[in-house]
């Protein structure tokens, strides 16, 4: 774990200094707001006093740098900013954007760098507002709960979360995903059948917006019900990333936790848990057992997603790869803890190949983003944390610097009718080139996510039970056209019925908001009558508009698929 400001420096803090910074910043989730600039706005919360900080760092086309902060994972999209504004303190964060507006520069945000699409680095950007340092993750004793500024990455808020307290937020598996893009979508991890979603845990957040005069802000919002800012706090929890203002800083405690135990204000993992990798071999895949086995999976967690089921001790991920990858594989991990754990791994196992007749081998090749898993073919008992840092780092996508990419998305509310198992089968084999890069995940999902209503937060997808994951990998420029065509051809083929698209109705849910994709927008691609905002919000758009018109009147912050002034 890398020992940087906040990470080493401000692990342990919690003393009266600490809570002087956060009293100044907004009070006991006033909900205030300080004006950029102002002393309540440039006290940081922790020890504020004792850090040394470095002043925003701009990075032109002329420094060596710029290169290396002018893209993201997505190799596909680089930019060509006038600058690069680089900060390691909440309280710089307002200053940045001020100037920009005055200026009258685009600006975007950038906090891990793994958005999928073009919302950062596109042509129209001037500045972009670098977050990578603002990485800060502490116990806030005067607020009560859990901080985590926006460019924490998910494994070290992981790590300092329960190597210090025994708790954990149930957030995504890549290990350098930031807290920033991550929380304001949704969330999703291997946890959330157990837990929920890590918007669940979201008690309040720091964002800096522009007002109609132009001026910037920095405003606190709560949970609170009587909090006169509260729908900025409803809209951040899964209402998208871009949309409203620049997130600085979370805070988590579990809903209705009392007391000053920082180790009881958050869940507490599995203190172990069993992990399994298996595959099946394409070469013995008929159609037949392909649709048997997707449709295996498909029905055990429609069947078993009720929030309080003992099956949410299972989560578990079915990469149908294409063919010439040579292997479709599953991973699974089961809380060992949980009563008769290893009997519910064991039934899950065999009612997956059930009636598939092809016997499970190592995974030993590539799946999607995981590199091979050929030990983990029988199931092994691990501590919690070193499956989740496994999991989390054993990925070539966040490791290879060449990767290009494209994605696509769906909820599932039923298990697969007939004709998208075909249109799956039909695309995943085709001849007419070799894909080994293209590959469909399938999800496990519902639980716990399922059991708040879809309106509770901005997040809506409340009623399913596994998600899909259209994701093609690749490195070659010269390979952008054939995998971005077999992504949209089986996108449009598996929903043919629906416009091309997967319409909220009876077996489909819309997308996710994390994996945005911008042939929603796009009437060529999507000839459904529902639009690219009601497929990742569904009916909390029109309210999310209105968080919009009231904390970004003047659309400053804004890019292709970015919540639109109502």
């Amino acid at each position: 774990m890398r020992d940087n400001k906040g990470i080493g420096r401000r692990r342990f803090f919690t003393t009266a200094a600490a809570l002087g910074g956060t009293a100044a910043v907004g009070g006991a989730f006033a909900g205030q707001a300080t004006a950029a600039g102002t002393a309540g706005e440039a006290a940081s919360t922790g020890e504020a006093a004792a850090s040394v900080t470095f002043a925003p760092v701009t990075v032109t086309p002329a420094d060596a740098q710029y290169g290396e902060l002018v893209h993201g994972m997505n190799n596909r999209y680089v930019g060509s900013p006038e600058a690069v504004r680089i900060v390691d303190d909440v309280s710089q964060v307002a200053g940045v954007v001020q100037a920009a507006v005055t200026a009258g520069k685009r600006l975007t945000v950038r906090s891990g760098g793994h958005c999928l699409e073009d919302f950062v680095f596109n042509p129209e950007v001037q500045v972009v507002l670098d977050l990578s340092q603002l990485n800060q993750v502490y116990y806030d004793a005067g607020r009560g709960a859990f901080a985590v500024e926006t460019g924490a990455q998910l494994l070290d808020v992981y790590t300092l979360l329960y190597q210090v307290y025994g708790v954990t937020v149930p957030g995504g598996i890549c290990y350098s995903v930031a807290a920033g893009g991550h929380v304001s979508g949704g969330g999703w991890g291997l946890l959330c059948r157990q837990l929920g979603l890590i918007i669940d845990y979201l008690c309040a957040v720091e964002v800096v917006v522009v007002g109609a005069d132009g001026k910037v802000r920095t405003v606190v919002a709560t949970n609170d019900p009587k909090d006169p800012h509260r729908e900025l706090w409803w809209a951040h929890a899964g209402g998208g990333g871009g949309n409203f203002g620049v997130v600085t800083r979370y805070w988590f405690r579990t809903p209705g936790a009392t007391g000053t135990d920082p180790r009881k204000l958050l869940p507490k993992p599995p203190r172990e848990v069993y992990l399994v990798a298996q595959a099946w071999p394409w070469e013995d895949m008929t159609e037949a057992r392909f649709s048997r086995l997707a449709q295996n999976y498909a029905r055990w967690f429609t069947a078993h997603s009720a929030p309080g089921a003992p099956e949410l001790a299972l989560a578990s991920f079915l990469v149908l790869t294409h063919r010439s990858a040579g292997q479709i594989a599953m991973v699974t991990q089961v809380d060992a803890t949980a009563p008769d754990a290893r009997r519910l791994l064991d039934g899950y196992l065999a009612a997956i190949g059930d009636g598939v007749d092809v016997p499970t081998v190592a995974v030993t090749r590539q799946f999607a983003e995981f590199g091979p898993m050929a030990e983990y073919a029988e199931p092994r008992r691990l501590r919690w944390l070193e499956a989740t840092r496994y999991l989390g780092t054993t990925n070539t996508n966040l490791t290879d610097p060449t990767y290009r990419q494209e994605y696509k998305s769906a909820y599932m509310r039923a298990a697969f009718p007939d004709r998208q198992l075909a249109a799956l089968y039909k695309h995943l084999t085709r001849t007419d080139a070799a894909l080994p890069g293209a590959s469909i995940t399938l999800s496990s999902y519902g639980g716990e996510v399922n059991r708040p209503a879809p309106s509770a937060t901005g997040y809506p997808h409340r009623e399913s039970f596994f998600k899909m994951m259209w994701m093609s990998l690749w490195n070659d420029p010269a390979e952008d056209a054939a995998y971005i065509a077999w992504n949209r051809q089986c996108y449009a083929e598996v929903y043919a019925d629906t416009g091309g698209v997967p319409v909220p109705n009876d077996v489909t849910d819309g997308c996710y908001v994390n994996y945005p994709d911008n042939d929603l927008n796009d009437p060529k691609y999507n000839t459904s009558s529902t639009p690219w905002h009601a497929l990742y919000y569904k009916d909390n758009y029109p309210r999310l508009q209105q968080v919009k018109k009231k904390y970004d009147p003047t659309d400053f912050f804004r890019h292709a698929q970015s919540v639109r002034l109502p």
